[in-house]
C-alpha cells in the first residue's frame, strides 16, 4: 500500500493511540503536525469531498475554542461548507484528529474497525 499521511497533534492520546496502531501494524506513513503544519481550506475541501462524511465530522468537538465560539451552533444554522473549511484552517485545534489520508480515502478520528478495513 501506499504512503499515508498521518495527521495528529501529538499531546493527543488518541492519536498517539492511533500512531502507536500504525506502528505495530507496520504501516507506512508521513507524519504531520496538526498544530505546527495546519491544514489549509483547499486541503480540508479534498478531503471532506474525498471522504463523503459530513462537514461537522471534521470539527474537534470536544475541544475549548469549538465550544467558545459556538461553532454547533452555527454548523445547525447551515454554516456553509466554504465557511467552514476557512474556519477549520484558522486553528488546528478546532479540527478533529487523528486524520489519515491515502489513495481515494480520508478517516477522521480514531476507530479501528474503519482504520483495519482500510489500511490492512
Amino acid at each position: 500500500m501506499a504512503d499515508v499521511t498521518f495527521i495528529w497533534y501529538p499531546k493527543c492520546s488518541t492519536s498517539r493511540k492511533a500512531k502507536k496502531w500504525l506502528d505495530d501494524h507496520g504501516i507506512a506513513y508521513v507524519e504531520r503536525d496538526i498544530v505546527i503544519d495546519n491544514p489549509q481550506a483547499a486541503e480540508l475541501e479534498e478531503w471532506h469531498v474525498m471522504s463523503g462524511l459530513p462537514i461537522r465530522r471534521f470539527f474537534n468537538t470536544s475541544g475549548m475554542i469549538y465550544r467558545e465560539q459556538n461553532i454547533k451552533a452555527k454548523l445547525d444554522a447551515g454554516m456553509a461548507d466554504s465557511e467552514a473549511y476557512d474556519l477549520l484552517a484558522t486553528n488546528g485545534m478546532l479540527v478533529k484528529r487523528p486524520i489519515i489520508v491515502g489513495d481515494g480515502f480520508v478517516l477522521t478520528g480514531f476507530r479501528e474497525p474503519d482504520w483495519e478495513k482500510l489500511l490492512l
